[in-house]
């Protein structure tokens, strides 16, 4: 399972800094360590700063990014000499030593940023951009609107949307949404992506975007280019709509297998509520 990683550094590639990084299948980015990181790192799930070599300009940025309202979890790379300086006023999530190897990194990566999705959760609305997902009430609202969405389709959105940026195949959606006792196929999912994407209209449908030979992600929106992806956007979702099969080739059984509103499938909640 990959992440969003932005890492901060004077470095050109995150394995002059972390070696086992270049060995994961983390997306990382590699930018200055400067005060646009603010703005930058709202787009990750998780900002790993280079402490190894100046340690007071990177405790003051680690702090800068804790404090900043993003919410995103803060690792710093430190030498094993510099360990003796970092404190609770640095604000970071966990220290790293550049020698620490992939599974060690991996797995604090995967634990930290699982552990900041369940608090999202448990904290209250889950935002991300202009959605905005109240799980006690099963509502979720783009610009405000509230969405017609089943109970799966809220379910798919908010996992999705909790942990933004990660990438889930089918497989995994199928077993974390529907539970190891679903029996559909992993055409299920695609139908309903596509009912997602439907609903959250054209502006906003390549929120969910889909990752090629893989599966689907949420995709979290940039503070710089928000205002500026409209059109993007819409190319976007049209090719990602190609990956998907066509309606005609999708599971004719997930409809009905899809439970509606009232704990009902689909099929047999319309049949209920027909006129007599």
């Amino acid at each position: 399972m990959s992440s969003d990683l932005l890492l901060l550094s004077n470095e050109s590639d995150c394995e002059s800094v972390l070696p086992a990084l270049s060995l994961l299948p983390h997306r990382v980015r590699v930018i200055a360590p400067d005060s646009s990181a603010m703005v930058t790192a709202s787009g990750h799930e998780l900002v790993v700063v280079d402490a190894r070599d100046n340690l007071a300009n990177a405790r003051n940025l680690c702090r800068m990014l804790s404090s900043g309202g993003a919410g995103v979890p803060v690792f710093a790379v430190v030498n094993e000499g510099g360990l003796v300086v970092v404190n609770a006023e640095w604000g970071v999530d966990d220290v790293l030593l550049p020698t620490a190897g992939p599974a060690e990194v991996d797995a604090r990566i995967r634990l930290r940023t699982a552990q900041r999705g369940a608090e999202s959760v448990a904290g209250g609305p889950v935002t991300v951009g202009d959605l905005v997902i109240e799980d006690e009430t099963y509502t979720a609202r783009l610009k405000g609107k509230a969405l017609e969405l089943t109970y799966k389709e809220f379910e798919l959105l908010k996992h999705l949307a909790t942990h933004a940026g990660r990438v889930f195949t089918r497989v995994q959606l199928l077993q974390e949404v529907w539970g190891y006792d679903f029996f559909g196929g992993t055409r299920t999912v695609d139908v309903h992506i596509r009912r997602l994407r439907a609903k959250l209209g054209p502006e906003h449908e390549a929120m969910i975007g889909t990752v090629r030979s893989v599966g689907y992600k949420f995709v979290r929106p940039s503070r710089t280019n928000r205002d500026a992806t409209g059109s993007r956007r819409a190319d976007s979702a049209a090719q990602e709509r190609a990956d998907l099969p066509p309606l005609a080739e999708q599971d004719p059984d997930a409809e009905a297998a899809d439970p509606g509103h009232d704990g009902l499938p689909r099929q047999a909640e319309r049949e209920y509520s027909a006129p007599q």
